[in-house]
């Protein structure tokens, strides 16, 4: 294995983003369930039924995206589709019973999959909401947060 100390912070982040979700991806596998499918069950659980477009622009991700994904939920009985009231064109998403057991199953796998790394949890979590906050917010067509300025206060922890 290469010397990670050698490695610059983005690619330690990339490489670690990618290792937790195939982890995660290989454990919800067994629940008919992916790491895109249980953000989208997070937010229909958490704000109710809703049209795809409204749960895409939510989750931040194309509606085309998102279609392949309730798809997915929608094969394993996690959601629920129905036409739209309002608008017959588009049909409204919500969440089964069956899809909020297994949101309950995926929460206890997300809470279990990279133990012993709760040392400094809190704040590498601050740095990494403040990454994607500043990354992202070009991305998502959002406002750009003001810059902090980098000091040796603002760095991740050293590995010990």
């Amino acid at each position: 294995m290469p010397d990670l100390n050698d490695w610059t912070t983005p690619r330690l982040l990339s490489t670690a983003a990618r290792l937790v979700e195939h982890a995660w991806n290989e454990e919800l596998a067994v629940l008919g369930l992916t790491h895109a499918g249980v953000i989208a069950l997070e937010v229909l659980d958490a704000e109710g039924a809703m049209v795809q477009a409204r749960l895409s622009a939510k989750v931040q991700v194309q509606a085309q995206t998102m279609g392949q994904t309730l798809s997915r939920l929608e094969a394993h009985g996690h959601i629920t589709r129905e036409r739209s009231r309002l608008d017959g064109r588009s049909q409204r998403v919500a969440v089964s019973e069956l899809g909020k057991a297994a949101l309950v199953q995926a929460r206890e796998i997300d809470r279990s999959l990279t133990p012993g790394v709760d040392i400094g949890v809190e704040e590498l979590r601050d740095k990494l909401t403040a990454v994607i906050r500043w990354l992202g917010s070009a991305r998502w067509g959002e406002e750009k947060p003001e810059r902090a300025p980098i000091s040796k206060d603002t760095a991740l922890p050293e590995q010990s």
